[in-house]
């Protein structure tokens, strides 16, 4: 009978459950970050590479300095048996005539080398990082919607931060280990054969010890850095939920709570960084108590190697030293094998959102839409969001002529919103067609299509920058002259015009500087510079008093003047601009009058 073998280094092995109880907080499953997939290093090497590709010359330098400096190391050790061979035992000085300026020489060169080594590395990895942090940057902007709601914006930032820098470690700083332990190997293992061959092939007998330890430990290692950069994750994601909704925090004196759950997550932190730190404190004696044998084993028959004849003083000293740094990149196995797993760990958690596609993305052959005349049409529209139980629209059905302008009512839930999410393409309906002018919007390219589609949503969305850069936003390259204009038309030019520097006064994190208001003219502002044929209001007075929302109707107007519109409103007198009403419910759309009839 086949039985399914299971993963060494999960839950499922003995050793596996130990770790894993050890790593999660009790009480408690896992935090908010689920764990990503595993994968393997080859491909995290192929994935990553080819941003490391463009530096090959200066990787390269770096890479000849990281192999020059253990060649510097063994002549300065072999220098330094011949001063106990020649200098030191017979007590003769002449030989430190040319023995001092070599020293110094070799330090300076060292210096040197360290320095280049030290500048090509630092060069070629802070370019690395920067265009594998833009290019992630870039996937992230390009993912649908629903793909980006799905995850805390604590935990992408966590990614972008330590797992990004995690993988230039591993890529870069991987291979500068990997030559560097080539390269002591092959200086400090042929310094040591010239010496004495026979007394080198008995320091082989530390190797299986070595590898054995090391194959032992590495799969603890491993599990504890990867629970690491998740907790990493779910800490961060924790910290920036309750900081961006600090005023309904102290607003419900929940900053307890809060507490309680930042050190809830941070005690898991703490558990998964002590276990890290338990399978390398025990990994650290194991090899130094291997080493140590090691070297008296050498150090004996060493001694008997000198009473025969065939080692000097001054040779065994050296050969305990060439000993040391030979065994140097072995002992430092603990330390190299914790940072490529957390190279490992951060690469997983980079990859499964590179691997993850748009679900709304251009069609092969898509063209480009031009300036709409803003016709719509939804033809037979069913739509459900991931996971929802029952769809947000099952059969909508609506056309809107150029210029005419719809209010969109119903209860909350009825599928108004779904309906501005599907124009501009940030979903796709599961049936039916959404057309601008006769066209399938999934015909178009999605930069043309929202280059026609202005939205104006409940959320006021302004960046911690100037006025004048928050109305700018809407159009590149606008002047000065037109941002002005634009403030002037949504009534927001007394008011900035009121501020310490004016335009170019900041309005801070989510415009928090200023009222509900005059946020929300200069959004108004914003889109009236955009200036799309299409323009979808989704409660633009939601959250503001009567007499603020009230000012904003005449702007508005101005707003949606010549331009087709679908206004999603509970406000009178923002309704009263509407050509027609049209009811959402039960996610299908119909006329009041048809309503009237059928009851």
């Amino acid at each position: 009978m086949n039985r399914p073998t299971a993963d060494p280094d999960g839950p499922a092995s003995a050793p596996g459950r130990r770790l894993h109880r050890l790593l999660l907080p009790r009480g408690e499953g896992g935090g908010l970050v689920e764990a990503t997939p595993t994968v393997p290093i080859r491909r995290l090497l192929r994935r990553f590479w080819p941003f490391a590709r463009p530096y090959r010359r200066q990787i390269a330098a770096g890479l000849l300095f990281v192999a020059l400096v253990p060649a510097l190391q063994a002549v300065e050790i072999w220098l330094f048996k011949v001063a106990v061979d020649q200098v030191v035992v017979p007590a003769d000085m002449g030989p430190l005539v040319w023995l001092i300026p070599t020293v110094i020489g070799l330090t300076v060169l060292g210096a040197a080398l360290s320095f280049g080594e030290d500048y090509a590395w630092t060069w070629a990895g802070e370019r690395f990082l920067l265009d594998l942090r833009a290019a992630f940057f870039d996937h992230l902007q390009r993912l649908s919607l629903d793909a980006l709601d799905r995850r805390r914006v604590g935990d992408l930032v966590s990614r972008f931060s330590g797992d990004v820098q995690a993988i230039e470690s591993f890529v870069l700083g991987g291979l500068a280990d990997l030559v560097s332990a080539a390269a002591r190997i092959f200086f400090f293992a042929g310094a040591l054969a010239l010496l004495d061959w026979r007394l080198a092939l008995v320091t082989l007998v530390v190797v299986p010890p070595f590898a054995i330890a090391a194959r032992v430990f590495a799969s603890y290692a491993k599990r504890a850095t990867r629970e690491k950069r998740r907790r990493s994750g779910s800490l961060s994601a924790v910290a920036e939920e309750s900081l961006s909704n600090a005023t309904l925090v102290q607003s419900c004196n929940r900053q307890d709570s809060e507490r309680r759950r930042f050190r809830s997550e941070g005690e898991g932190i703490v558990q998964a960084e002590l276990a890290a730190v338990r399978v390398g404190g025990a990994f650290g004696p194991v090899i130094a108590l291997i080493e140590v044998a090691g070297v008296l084993i050498i150090v004996a028959l060493g001694t008997l190697s000198i009473q025969q004849g065939n080692l000097t003083i001054g040779g065994l000293i050296a050969f305990l030293a060439f000993l040391s740094q030979l065994l140097r990149p072995i002992s430092d196995l603990s330390s190299l094998a914790t940072q490529l797993f957390s190279a490992t760990a951060g690469g997983e958690r980079v990859i499964e959102l590179l691997d993850e596609r748009p679900t709304v993305a251009d069609r092969p052959g898509a063209m480009s839409l031009g300036r709409a005349a803003g016709a719509v049409e939804l033809d037979g529209v069913a739509y459900s969001y991931p996971g929802a139980t029952r769809p947000a629209l099952r059969h909508a059905t609506l056309r809107v002529e150029p210029g005419e302008v719809v209010a969109l009512l119903g209860p909350s839930g009825a599928g108004k919103s779904t309906v501005a999410r599907l124009l501009p393409r940030f979903a796709d309906p599961d049936r039916g067609t959404v057309r601008i002018d006769g066209v399938d919007v999934r015909d178009v390219t999605l930069e043309s299509l929202r280059e026609n589609v202005g939205l104006l949503q409940q959320e006021t969305l302004l960046f911690d920058a100037s006025v004048a850069d928050n109305i700018a936003f809407g159009r590149a390259g606008a002047s000065r002259e037109e941002i002005r204009a634009a403030a002037v038309a949504a009534g927001a030019d007394g008011f900035v015009a009121a501020l310490p520097d004016g335009y170019d006064t900041r309005v801070g994190p989510r415009g928090r500087s200023l009222s509900g208001g005059q946020r929300r003219r200069l959004e108004i502002a914003r889109a009236l510079l955009r200036d799309t044929p299409v323009v979808i209001l989704d409660e633009p007075t939601t959250g503001l008093d009567a007499d603020a929302a009230r000012a904003l109707v005449a702007p508005l107007r101005d707003l949606l003047r010549g331009r087709t519109a679908l206004v999603i409103s509970h406000d009178p007198a923002l309704l009263a601009v509407a050509d027609r009403a049209i009811v959402v419910e039960g996610g299908e759309l119909a006329d009041p009058s048809e309503l009237e009839e059928a009851a």
